[in-house]
């Protein structure tokens, strides 16, 4: 969710490869959601949320298929900062069914290596929000935005990260990860492989896919 440092670490995690040598490619995969937030609040017009969440679904399924288009001829580590989760756990917090087309969706794409959710206390998550100044949340849309993504038939298989924690331990947690992943072997999940000092793709979720 916002305030889980989610991009922050993706960056870093695709620094950190280049770094060391190897290949590296940060992709987002957002839904005009901010926008669309700050739309509203300065036309007053409140936003339907059936309308909200079709309008975030073609943009975020769009960027997700351009994303996983480009990772496919890519090879070395792949970050996807968000992915579909993002948009099925938004829909549990606005009380919208899942749907078939995301779960199916979902399971037609190329699996990723490594799906990690940046697990933080919505408490924590809103401080960082409102010290960045650039997002409007509430506590209460930040809480059932955490229980939306556990709530996800696919949470139990994320690797979760206390993203609570001091940066450095955050970034050395997220390293320890993609290493563990990809088995010293950087694996492109599509079709390539290609030595990037250990790293793997990971597709970032709040969690997003890296949340």
């Amino acid at each position: 969710m916002d305030g889980a440092g989610k991009t922050t670490a993706a960056r870093a995690a695709v620094d950190a490869a280049r770094l060391a040598g190897g290949g590296a490619l940060l992709l987002r995969n957002h839904a005009g959601r901010r926008n669309m937030t700050q739309w509203s609040e300065r036309s007053g017009i409140p936003l339907n949320p059936r309308l909200a969440d079709a309008l975030e679904t073609v943009i975020r399924t769009v960027n997700v298929l351009v994303s996983h288009a480009r990772a496919r001829r890519f090879s070395g580590l792949v970050v996807m900062d968000r992915h579909l989760y993002c948009q099925l756990a938004l829909r549990s917090v606005r009380g919208i069914r899942p749907g078939r087309f995301l779960p199916w969706l979902l399971r037609h794409l190329p699996a990723p290596d490594l799906v990690i959710h940046f697990d933080v206390a919505p408490e924590r998550a809103l401080e960082r929000i409102l010290r960045r100044g650039t997002d409007s949340e509430t506590l209460e849309e930040l809480t059932a935005l955490s229980e939306g993504y556990r709530s996800l038939p696919d949470f139990a298989r994320f690797a979760l990260i206390d993203a609570g924690a001091p940066q450095d331990e955050v970034l050395a947690a997220l390293t320890d990860a993609i290493h563990g992943a990809a088995g010293g072997t950087a694996v492109n999940p599509f079709g390539r492989t290609g030595q990037t000092g250990g790293a793997g793709r990971i597709s970032e979720k709040q969690s997003t896919s890296l949340r």
